[in-house]
């Protein structure tokens, strides 16, 4: 058996494919043909994946296996204003013996910030804002309204954007429908997919690279070196075409207002309905809002979000000593407030860009070893969550969870027991989903063996 080949086609946008080759792989690994070891400490509760854009070409399938050879703790998908990674993520998670978890990234207006920065830079009011810890693609009625809105206006606003950019760039355009769309698997694209089409447009027009190089240089009003370093061999979502086309300043951007998102409120509505964790996206601490984050959290709180989501590289990874000591002293400022209001910490690396890493070192970097013990309980949290709503419909937020454990410090306690006790796989949540019903937290944590 080829396993590099299998683990190959677990990143191909055709579904059987990818399910062909996850079962050819599972086989191996129950068989012993292919051997790997324990999981181990670190973890990615944040991978963007093939439904909204991932920049190794990862699909939820994919992932799972990475996360099972590479022996992570935990792993979590999340993409861009849909759910589609939903089902795919733990049905792996569960073929391969993995802890899963998936969820869910938007933009919200936050009227309270409406004059301040936050965790979008250069738009006040806008706020990143996530939802973790979803068991279906399949939402409440209300709750899939405000879904399939988000997914209504996301391509509304790339539609919007690729006729303000191809006026630009003309002769240089792109076909949202033709260029854009096939390169997702289920029709949500992304900012970095409508680059890899620009830039494709280009290198077709302009066969010859000195004549696109020229081509570039001209639009962009900059020199031919940076962009000759910044185009590859082959397109990509590169930053430079993105900063000059598409964000702050550049010909496709358009300032967003209160109207440009669904309101925070309604947001963490929808993911509470969908059984849902609503979580702060934390940037590194340095916007107006993150200044004011205690006042921040106060209205996230009131809306009803119960965690955090960082991307902890944003706060360590530089070469200037003193700004990487900065940023880590943001980072523990938040995980010391975090610890304060009992909200759990949900971590990964987005790989929505090259460069990015796979997964955080928690076990190798100071900065996020001294929080590892954090962030580890925000993975067993979120598992702990997803097994219970998957068996019992009784996670985090449910009105069971909620009842029986009204103080988030015992809710996190319980279901990081849980998180921990409990291994992965389909036929366990069958099993306690008949073993588990009616009892009570405390009843439940005693079923388990704690």
């Amino acid at each position: 058996m080829d396993s590099q080949a299998l683990s190959l086609e677990l990143t191909d946008l055709d579904p059987a494919v990818r399910r062909h080759a996850l079962q050819k792989l599972a086989q191996a690994l129950e068989s012993g043909e292919i051997q790997l070891g324990d999981a181990g400490q670190l973890l990615n509760l944040h991978c963007h994946t093939c439904y909204s854009y991932n920049a190794y070409g990862h699909t939820p399938t994919s992932l799972a296996w990475l996360a099972r050879e590479q022996g992570w703790h935990a792993l979590a998908t999340v993409d861009f204003d849909v759910l589609d990674a939903v089902t795919e993520t733990l049905d792996a998670c569960d073929t391969l013996g993995v802890r899963g978890g998936a969820g869910l990234e938007t933009r919200v207006f936050v009227p309270e910030f409406a004059d301040r920065e936050m965790n979008s830079p250069g738009e006040p009011g806008i706020c990143y804002f996530v939802g973790v810890g979803f068991t279906s693609p399949q939402a409440p009625t209300q709750a899939q309204t405000v879904l399939d809105e988000m997914r209504r206006s996301a391509a509304r606003r790339n539609r919007e954007m690729t006729t303000r950019i191809n006026a630009f760039t003309a002769p240089v355009t792109v076909d949202y429908d033709r260029d854009v769309l096939p390169q997702t698997p289920s029709g949500n694209a992304t900012e970095r997919h409508m680059l890899v089409a620009y830039d494709a447009a280009a290198r077709k027009v302009y066969p010859k690279r000195s004549d696109m190089l020229a081509f570039w240089t001209e639009k962009l009003k900059t020199d031919v070196a940076t962009v000759d370093a910044a185009l590859g061999n082959a397109p990509s979502p590169n930053e430079l075409l993105r900063a000059k086309l598409m964000k702050h300043g550049g010909v496709g951007y358009v300032q967003p207002d209160g109207e440009s998102f669904p309101r925070l409120a309604e947001v963490s509505a929808m993911i509470t309905a969908c059984g849902a964790l609503p979580t702060y996206a934390w940037l590194d601490g340095t916007s107006a809002g993150e200044q004011a984050i205690e006042g921040l959290l106060q209205v996230m709180l009131a809306q009803g979000v119960v965690g955090l989501t960082a991307i902890p590289e944003r706060n360590w990874n530089y070469s200037d000593a003193a700004k990487r000591a900065k940023y880590a002293t943001n980072l523990d400022a938040i995980m010391a407030l975090a610890a304060a209001y009992d909200l759990p910490v949900f971590i990964g690396t987005e790989m929505n860009k090259a460069g990015q890493p796979l997964v955080d070192d928690i076990v190798g970097v100071p900065e996020l070893v001294a929080h590892r013990e954090a962030f580890t309980a925000g993975a067993d949290i979120l598992y702990g969550h997803t097994v219970l709503q998957r068996a019992l419909g009784q996670g985090y937020t449910s009105a069971w969870a909620v009842g029986q454990l009204p103080k988030r410090a015992a809710r996190n306690a319980f279901f990081r027991q849980v998180g921990r006790l409990v291994a992965p796989g389909q036929s366990v949540i069958e099993r306690l989903h008949a073993e588990l019903r009616g009892l009570s937290s405390v009843e439940i944590l005693a079923h388990l063996g704690a």
